[in-house]
């Protein structure tokens, strides 16, 4: 141990237990010695030092033999002062930690004394509020008696109010009924609690009168008051009652017809148990029985047709002020392969036609086009085949001006006659468009010689009607088609009015799996708008979202702009009117009429006839044979096409009848019909679900898939007149299912399947099936188990799947494999 006066220090090694002894010298004499041992650090004093004892100090150790070695009488005195200092402090300590304890406990006093008087001034003041609304309970019933005593003597006779002024001897009564009263216990509570509220007392309690009671309302006060008076003054009056005019529907509902009386429905509820009908609220009764009620409640009855409902749809008068320029729409009209699509692409560089089987156009599309000029353009491609027949008219029937295609290399064909006169009976103008005009063999001559014969006289032979060459694969004669379709809009100068309730034609409808039914509508008049309510055929809806042709989601769509809408409550029929009404009750009722109206056209026209009676009369005609078949496509109007041609095919011996026609996948309900007529089942562009496929392999129900409309016209033709032949038949031979999709360097997306039902093969051509819709139809670029390509893969087995030349996969799609074989057919 060193000192800070420059002390030597000499370190002393002890025993065992000493562990170290350091002597500190001072001028070479011995000031002290330090023992540092394992468990403590002893300072003994030097040894011979005397007595130093004095007044306020402590006594030093005077014998020598009690004193630690080595400690003097300076060094005893120290540590006794320190010893003391110790004490001192610890006393110290324990007095200001008691006197904080006391400070805490006074605190804590002090917060509970202010709780209990923040309490108490609490309860004093409800209890104020509740003795201030209990005396003015008091002093308003006070004032309610002197008036009611205040009016009876004016029905009194004259004797009866000269009787002296005494005090009223009925007076000390009434005070003591009412004190009773107010003693008296209230509802729910024992006889002998002494009037006391059981729980917690809220404020609105308080302020309601201390009994948890709703309070009465002044107009209540003011009803109560009259009545008194009335009854005072000897007698009640009687309100004048309203007569109404009551409009009474074919049939009505006993809380409607209450409501439009205005009468209690509990009255006229027991009306009619007093003429003997037993009903309630929710029933309906007829006209007749409704009548009669209204009569005895004496109001006046204004019956109605059904059919007014539909008056609700606004007849608004354009005026000329409010029509503003619109957008003209045209339509795309002829033959098939000749084109209509191909220029519509050229025109709004896009690729449609590329996605269509076949290369045609199934559907009909709408697209706005806007030209170099800053013009938009409505453009309807309408297919072109014979069984579009009645597309083709819808597009007429709202176009403004029809582009009819014809090929310079192939000239006027029968469609082409059909276009024509679609046209004629629109009465709409018409620009000739001849196409393919790049081809060698194109003769654009002959076309227009071609058009005189069905009374189209173009501007080429002195004619009123436009013809421009065009070509839709080098783009040439374009501009000059769109400036011709400019001008003749020009010439229309079409206008409407977008500030009124929106008015539109269905173009195209579908069942979406995933959006429901969407409808493609062609705005006419008037803006339709997100959250509009509107009826459209037998279907009513809101406007859940407008989806431009561009696939965009838009907020509004004015006139002669296409647009796809959802939240329609079912799939409409092409060719609908959309308008938009104001209340969703309103076109909910007139929906409904329309359902009611065109199931009893269908009764009357027969169609209501059971499918055993039709049978029945199919085995007494022996003469005339029937083919029976049940069709599902996978839009309204591809469904109404199909119909209507396969309606055309037979002759005097035989025909085609199509039990049931619908939109979307094929169930097992259309398995169940075509089971019990025998008939097979037809899916244009859709499959069976996996209940329907199990029922239909256990019924041993055909069904027959087609892709192409005039694949299934011809085979159905076929199949009628017996001249079948050789046929291309598909055998389904198994179904996998995607379960992941993987990216290989290479090969591209590879589905990663299992098999689910029977086997596949590498040979084997497959579909791509998503929400029972195709996809894709193709062949397999790969199947690999593992590591090595394999020829066939059995069922429950996992594989690897690539599809050639695609690769839009997805996991949950289903992979359809098939075989085609050669089948040769009998008509039995």
């Amino acid at each position: 141990m060193s000192d800070n006066d420059g002390k030597k220090t000499l370190g002393v090694s002890g025993g065992p237990r000493a562990g170290s002894v350091k002597q500190s010298f001072s001028h070479g004499r011995t000031k002290n010695v330090v023992v540092e041992t394992k468990r403590k650090r002893v300072v003994v004093p030097k040894p011979g030092a005397g007595n130093m004892a004095g007044a306020g100090k402590p006594a030093p150790i005077s014998d020598p033999s009690k004193r630690p070695a080595g400690i003097s009488d300076a060094e005893m005195e120290r540590r006794m002062k320190a010893l003391q200092a110790a004490k001192a402090r610890e006393g110290e300590d324990a007095l200001r930690r008691e006197a904080e304890e006391k400070e805490r406990e006074e605190d804590r006093q002090r917060r509970r004394e202010e709780a209990e008087a923040k309490e108490r001034e609490e309860k004093e003041r409800v209890d104020a509020l509740k003795a201030k609304a209990d005396e003015d309970e008091r002093q308003r019933r006070e004032a309610d008696e002197a008036k009611q005593v205040a009016a009876t003597p004016s029905s009194e006779p004259e004797g009866a109010r000269a009787a002296p002024r005494g005090p009223a001897p009925s007076s000390a009564p009434r005070k003591q009924d009412r004190d009773t009263e107010q003693k008296r216990p209230t509802k729910g509570k024992g006889m002998g609690d002494d009037n006391r509220r059981s729980g917690k007392l809220t404020l609105n309690q308080a302020l309601s009168g201390g009994e948890g009671g709703r309070q009465k309302s002044m107009a209540a006060m003011k009803r109560k008051q009259e009545r008194a008076r009335q009854k005072a003054m000897g007698g009640t009056q009687e309100r004048e009652k309203i007569i109404r005019d009551v409009q009474l529907p074919e049939t009505i509902v006993v809380a409607e017809l209450a409501q439009r009386m205005a009468e209690r429905v509990g009255d006229v509820v027991k009306a009619l148990m007093n003429n003997d009908m037993m009903v309630t609220q929710n029933q309906a009764i007829d006209a007749d029985t409704a009548e009669l009620i209204i009569e005895e409640f004496g109001h006046r009855v204004v019956r109605v047709s059904d059919a007014d409902v539909e008056d609700v749809i606004a007849k608004v008068h354009d005026k000329p002020e409010d029509m503003l320029p619109r957008p003209p729409v045209i339509t795309i009209m002829g033959h098939v392969d000749h084109g209509k699509t191909s220029l519509l692409d050229a025109i709004r560089d896009a690729k449609v036609q590329t996605g269509e089987a076949g290369g045609i156009t199934q559907h009909i599309g709408a697209y706005q086009v806007k030209t170099a000029s800053g013009s938009v353009l409505s453009f309807l491609d309408t297919p072109g085949h014979a069984a579009f027949t009645s597309m083709r008219a819808r597009g007429a029937q709202v176009t403004d001006i029809v582009v009819l295609v014809v090929a310079a290399d192939d000239a006027v064909m029968p469609q082409t006659i059909e276009a024509i006169n679609h046209a004629k009976a629109a009465k709409v103008p018409m620009i000739v468009a001849i196409n393919k005009i790049d081809k060698h063999e194109a003769n654009p001559q002959k076309v227009r010689t071609d058009l005189l014969q069905h009374e189209v006289v173009v501007e080429a032979m002195s004619g009123d009607v436009q013809d421009v060459e065009v070509s839709a694969k080098t783009g040439k004669g374009l501009d000059t088609l769109l400036e011709a379709i400019a001008l003749q809009a020009e010439i229309l100068e079409l206008k409407a009015n977008p500030n009124r309730a929106a008015e539109g034609a269905v173009i195209e409808a579908q069942l979406d799996i995933g959006r429901g039914p969407v409808a493609t509508v062609l705005i006419q008049k008037g803006t339709l708008r997100t959250g509009d309510i509107f009826v459209v055929g037998q279907q009513f809806g809101k406007v859940r979202a407008l989806i431009n042709d561009h696939g965009k989601r838009i907020k509004e769509a004015g006139p002669s702009v296409p647009v796809e809408v959802l939240g329609l409550s079912g799939t409409p029929e092409a060719g609908d009117v959309l308008n938009v009404v104001a209340t969703e009750a309103q076109a909910r009722e007139i929906a409904e009429y329309r359902a009611n109206a065109a199931k009893e056209k269908r009764a009357a026209a027969g169609a209501a006839v059971t499918l055993d009676q039709m049978m029945l009369q199919a085995k007494e005609n022996k003469n005339m044979a029937e083919m029976p078949i049940v069709m599902k496509a996978d839009v309204q109007g591809s469904a109404e096409a199909i119909v209507q041609a396969l309606e055309k095919i037979g002759n005097d011996e035989v025909r085609v009848r199509v039990l049931h026609s619908g939109v979307g996948a094929i169930t097992e309900s259309d398995i169940g019909l075509a089971e019990a007529s025998g008939a097979p089942v037809i899916g244009f562009n859709v499959r069976a679900n996996a209940p329907a496929r199990q029922s239909a392999n256990q019924k041993g129900v055909e069904i027959r898939y087609y892709s192409i409309i005039y694949d299934l016209v011809d085979d159905v033709k076929a199949a009628a007149s017996g001249l079948l032949g050789a046929e291309i038949r598909e055998k389904f031979i198994g179904y996998a299912k995607i379960m992941e999709v993987f990216k290989v360097t290479g090969v591209g997306k590879v589905a990663g399947c299992r098999i689910t039902e029977g086997v596949a093969r590498r040979s084997a051509g497959v579909r791509l099936l998503r929400d029972d819709v195709v996809i894709h139809e193709g062949t397999l670029k790969t199947l690999k188990r593992f590591k090595d390509e394999v020829a066939e893969v059995p069922s429950g087995q996992e594989c690897g799947m690539a599809f050639e030349k695609y690769e839009d996969i997805r996991p949950d799609d289903v992979i359809e494999i098939f075989e085609r074989e050669e089948i040769v057919r009998t008509l039995d």
